[in-house]
């Protein structure tokens, strides 16, 4: 089968209000969603849903349906990103958060890992005042002001560039009218990541709209501490749709994501009445989703003043073999401890 795919930078530029729109139609927007991210195979999506959206878009179902371009994946050596939701070079990656569960945080060290492998990053400040950005939007080596100053700085750069701002040029459709001046002049080297300090984005049907990438933040993790808190079965990007990701890649993400869910259900039993109510035949399980937990952990560099943790950088490679090895009992021996903000196994 061809691999195939929604075209997302088509979908956010021809419909902006894409939530409302697709309502509109009688299509729920979590549908749009979960196809644009891959959640949901292309090839399985109803024909009614494909036309509906080539409709709002104005072209053909040929023009929606992108066939045979290979996605390529930015490494960032933060496992639980590179493993469950490959940020996807060229693409919009949305973060989904409400304050205090670390996006800014995860924003930081992505700022500080970006210049060790050579991307330029350019931060348009959002349009209120956010004290809480004090620290982070330093990271950024050129930050701007409006929409008009962030064209004249992008088209000024070359090589790759990752493009950070705020939802509210989202609301007043100035990032649409940005990204298709970007197309207009060929700029296809911009990687976006969008975030949303008020948090409200965590309730909303479509986050930011068409998003090849979701990081959602998980409250159950932030609550326990357990950095950086990405919700392992919910962040999901369309590298993970048809052959964009290595067969071993995918194969053990669906292990893991499968031995999670069943974890999370075992640890609410747990939480309420203890580790007795648990079947014999489920203490494993449950013991090893534990551990898989405790590994997703990672110290950042950008962190190590508050953390007194040295940080950590592990390569795609290496966070395969650990997951496998976890996934296969081959760490059973190992205490969770041993295994929280401790990098790789190796």
């Amino acid at each position: 089968m061809d691999d195939i795919r929604l075209n997302v930078a088509l979908l956010r530029r021809k419909v902006p209000n894409l939530t409302t729109a697709a309502k509109s139609i009688g299509i729920r927007p979590a549908t749009v969603s979960n196809l644009c991210t891959g959640k949901i195979d292309l090839g399985k999506a109803e024909v009614r849903t494909l036309v509906g959206l080539a409709g709002l878009a104005n072209c053909t179902v040929d023009e929606l349906i992108i066939r045979g371009e290979k996605l390529n994946m930015i490494e960032t050596q933060i496992k639980t990103l590179d493993f469950f939701a490959p940020l996807v070079k060229g693409g919009t990656t949305g973060l989904v958060a409400r304050p205090g569960m670390g996006q800014l945080v995860i924003l930081a060290e992505l700022m500080h890992r970006f210049k060790e492998i050579d991307y330029t990053t350019v931060f348009l400040l959002p349009k209120a005042e956010h004290s809480e950005l004090d620290g982070t939007t330093e990271l950024a080596d050129h930050i701007t002001k409006s929409i008009d100053d962030t064209f004249e700085k992008l088209s000024e750069l070359s090589g790759d560039i990752i493009f950070i701002t705020d939802k509210s040029y989202i609301e007043s459709g100035e990032l649409l009218d940005l990204q298709e001046k970007l197309v207009a002049e060929r700029m296809h080297n911009i990687t976006t990541i969008l975030l949303d300090l008020s948090g409200e984005v965590v309730d909303e049907d479509m986050p930011y709209g068409p998003l090849e990438t979701v990081w959602q933040l998980d409250a159950d993790l932030a609550s326990r501490h357990l950095f950086p808190a990405v919700h392992p079965i919910y962040s999901t990007s369309s590298i993970i749709e048809g052959v964009d990701l290595d067969q071993r890649h995918f194969n053990l993400r669906q292990r893991a994501q499968k031995l999670l869910r069943r974890y999370r259900e075992l640890r609410s039993i747990v939480t309420v009445h203890g580790i007795k109510k648990i079947p014999d035949t489920e203490l494993e399980k449950y013991a090893r989703g534990e551990r898989l937990e405790a590994y997703f952990t990672q110290p950042f560099f950008v962190a190590e003043a508050f953390s007194r943790k040295e940080g950590k950088a592990v390569s795609m490679s290496q966070t395969l073999l650990d997951v496998e090895s976890i996934l296969e009992g081959k760490a059973d021996q190992m205490k969770v401890k041993e295994l929280a903000y401790k990098g790789s196994l190796a």
